[in-house]
């Protein structure tokens, strides 16, 4: 198996759910929600954004479009979110012991960028591929391809992918021909290599390889 690891973005190398209950805090305050404002958004479970920013619409009779509001989340994230030193630290030692690290992110072009460059991460490894601008999501088998292809290696040779996402990162890390780490602090039944808790966890795993 050839020296390359292909890792997710949202909740596996930032904690976009830290950045979100910023996100929430700052747009009640903007729009006087209030606290049960607050408790709301982040109770609120609706994984494609679009369709989340049509119900905060709706919920709360705001003025701005879905759109719009989308549009300023988006716009918003990037500014938040943040990679820990240590994950930072990880990757380069990856890259040093002579591993091609990549990144494979399902998400819209803007925020999943603006993501990639705020946290330093688009310069912390060897190519991503982002499902926004590539007009392909996980768990895609060509997505897994064009992030392999911009590391400068082909996926038919293998490696690791690892994610939060039982169905976009270990199912399609696996159809990608890809050893697979699921990272998740709650896990359940999976076809995942291996399970963590903290991305962090799998260096070691990747290394002993």
């Amino acid at each position: 198996m050839q020296r390359l690891v292909l890792f997710d973005m949202d909740n596996t190398l930032i904690d976009l759910d830290r950045a979100f209950g910023a996100w929430a805090a700052e747009f009640a305050a903007v729009h006087g929600l209030g606290d049960d404002g607050v408790r709301w958004l982040l109770e609120l479970d609706i994984p494609h954004r679009d369709l989340m920013f049509r119900w905060i619409k709706y919920h709360f009779d705001l003025a701005a479009s879905a759109e719009e509001l989308w549009a300023g989340y988006r716009a918003r994230m990037p500014q938040l979110v943040r990679c820990r030193p240590e994950v930072l630290a990880m990757l380069g030692r990856l890259r040093g012991d002579g591993w091609k690290v990549g990144i494979v992110a399902n998400g819209m072009a803007d925020n999943q960028l603006g993501k990639l460059r705020a946290t330093g991460l688009a310069d912390a490894v060897d190519g991503f591929a982002v499902a926004g601008v590539e007009g392909i999501r996980k768990p895609d088998v060509a997505l897994f391809e064009i992030a392999a292809s911009r590391c400068g290696v082909l996926l038919a040779d293998g490696g690791w992918m690892v994610g939060d996402n039982p169905v976009a990162d270990v199912e399609g890390g696996r159809a990608a021909g890809l050893r697979t780490i699921w990272v998740t602090r709650e896990p359940h039944r999976s076809d995942a290599d291996h399970v963590v808790a903290d991305v962090l966890e799998s260096e070691a795993l990747i290394s002993g390889d």
